[in-house]
Parts: structure tokens; sequence; C-alpha cells
């Protein structure tokens, strides 16, 4: 199961009994639904919480005439598509001129009048969803969309997200095959969002992961640094190995002053070691600078002796 689908999943099973907060999440779904006029209602989904949500919501508030329909497709979550059919043409008038629609209206808008107060336009934004919301995984993303049928429909649904008290949206628009993509991104909203529409469960897990992520990345991090650290003490322990061996089959590494001498001893007794640790390895014990200054020495004696 998709992320997308549990989510739907979660906040089908929201339990109110407001009449005002059932129709207001109808709506939603009517709204952003394949088809909603006077004369033809029709919901299509690949989900079937919103299938039974939506079927839930039309028998409570209207008890229509439905026709459900399934049909079998391969690239959909759970394997169908589901089609819920308002079949009586009264029921349709009827549930479409209760919203405040007269059938007259030249292209449909979204009517404020159903969504007055903050409640209300909680349950219409989880209708919604239901009917054209998706989430990404959160482990790969973070990215939240509607993807509406008509220009003006989202613009109204940017508007309303846009003026939620409660929490800072900033939704953005874009066309994609034909259709117009509310979207934002960001963890945050994302989460403000979930808990917003009753899917405070999914949110917690969008969080949970987000901590997971930030552990994991710091922990990478660390790796890097520490690999890339490691890179550097055997790049350089080798330069100086070599030139230390050139010293010797020279035979004039015994030359060299005692201070010299040792180090390069220990050097080559201790190719692993860091500067700090072969410092402090010394008799008497020197920093990291300190150790660093005799290598020094010791490429600059070599590259005279090489002259």
């Amino acid at each position: 199961m998709s992320f997308s689908s549990e989510i739907k999943k979660e906040i089908s099973s929201t339990n109110i009994s407001e009449r005002d907060m059932l129709k207001a999440e109808l709506y939603g779904m009517l709204l952003f639904g394949k088809c909603f006029s006077e004369n033809k209602i029709v919901f299509t989904t690949e989900n079937q919480n919103a299938c039974r949500r939506i079927v839930f919501l039309l028998e409570t508030l209207y008890m229509p005439i439905i026709e459900k329909r399934t049909a079998l497709r391969t690239k959909t979550t759970d394997g169908h598509l589901y089609k819920i059919i308002i079949v009586n043409g009264d029921d349709c008038k009827r549930i479409f001129g209760d919203f405040g629609y007269t059938g007259k209206e030249v292209t449909l808008r979204l009517n404020r009048a159903n969504v007055c107060s903050d409640e209300l336009s909680s349950a219409f934004i989880r209708g919604a969803f239901l009917s054209c919301g998706s989430v990404s995984d959160p482990m790969k993303s973070y990215h939240a969309e509607f993807c509406v049928p008509h220009k003006n429909l989202s613009l109204d649904l940017c508007k309303l997200i846009s003026e939620i008290d409660e929490c800072v949206f900033t939704p953005k628009t874009v066309t994609r095959n034909g259709n117009y993509v509310v979207y934002f991104k960001g963890s945050e909203q994302i989460c403000d969002l979930l808990t917003y529409i009753g899917a405070p469960l999914k949110a917690m897990e969008v969080m949970g992961t987000k901590a997971v992520k930030q552990v994991r990345n710091n922990v990478n991090r660390r790796i890097n640094s520490e690999l890339a650290n490691i890179s550097k003490i055997a790049t350089a322990a080798a330069r100086q190995l070599e030139i230390i061996e050139e010293l010797k089959i020279s035979g004039k590494l015994d030359t060299l002053p005692d201070e010299l001498k040792e180090i390069a001893y220990l050097r080559l007794e201790n190719p692993e070691m860091s500067l700090r640790d072969l410092g402090q390895s010394l008799s008497p014990p020197i920093s990291r600078s300190g150790a660093n200054h005799r290598i020094q020495r010791l490429f600059d004696y070599a590259q005279k002796q090489g002259e």
C-alpha cells in the first residue's frame, strides 16, 4: 500500500456526526471528482477507502440511487478503478442544488458558503484529498499535491489553503497532462496538512522519518569526513614512507639528526599512524604540529641529498 493510500485509509475512518461537517467533506469529494453537475454526478477513484467513504456520505446525507462499478486496472495501487454514479437525474439536481448551484454557472467554482468555518474547511480539504490528493513517500521526498481538473478550482483551492489560520501553507500550481496541480513541499507543511485533515498518525510518521533521515545523514557525513581524513593520512604516510625508504636504501637514514632519525624509524614501524599519534609516541612526546615540522625537515633533508 502506498503512503497516500495509507493516509486515505486513516482519514476515511474519521468519526464525525455533524451534518455540516459530513456535507463539507462530501462537497470536497464531489467538487474535485470526475463529474459534478445538475445532470450528472460521477466519482472515480483508485482507492477503495475513498470509494467506501463517498458511498457512506451520500447515503447518510441524501440516500440517492447509487450505481457502483469496478474495473480491473494493472497500473493502480490495488489493481482496480472504482466508479460511483448517481443514477437518478432528480437526485443529481437535488444534491447539486443543495451545495448552492443552479446549473447556470459558466464554470464551477468553490462556493465559500459551504466552507464558512475552519472546521468545515478542514472537512472540505479532507474530501478534496480523498478525491485528488497524494503525498509522496517521506523516505524519498516531501511533496504533497492535489491534481485538479479545472484551473479556476485550482486557484480557489490555493486561496482556501493559504487562508488557513493555524498553519502556514505556501501552495504553488503547475500544469501537468491537462490538469492543474496544487502542490507544496517541505516536511513541516506536509505534517501540518495531514494533521489538519485528520491524519495525525501519518503526520507523526513523516516527522519520525525525517528524524531518522537526519540521523542517517549526520552519520553519513561523519563517516565520509572520517574516510576523507583516513585517505589524507594514508596518502601523506605513503609519501613519507617513500622518502624514508629512499634514504634507507641510500644509506643516509642513519646519518640524520637523532630527532629526525627517531621519527623516521617510528614512521617505518607504524605506517598507519596519524601525525598526532606519531608525535605522542616519540620520547619525549611532541604535538602534532611538532611532528609535522620534523617530517618537513626530513623532506627538506631528502631533497637536499637528492640535488
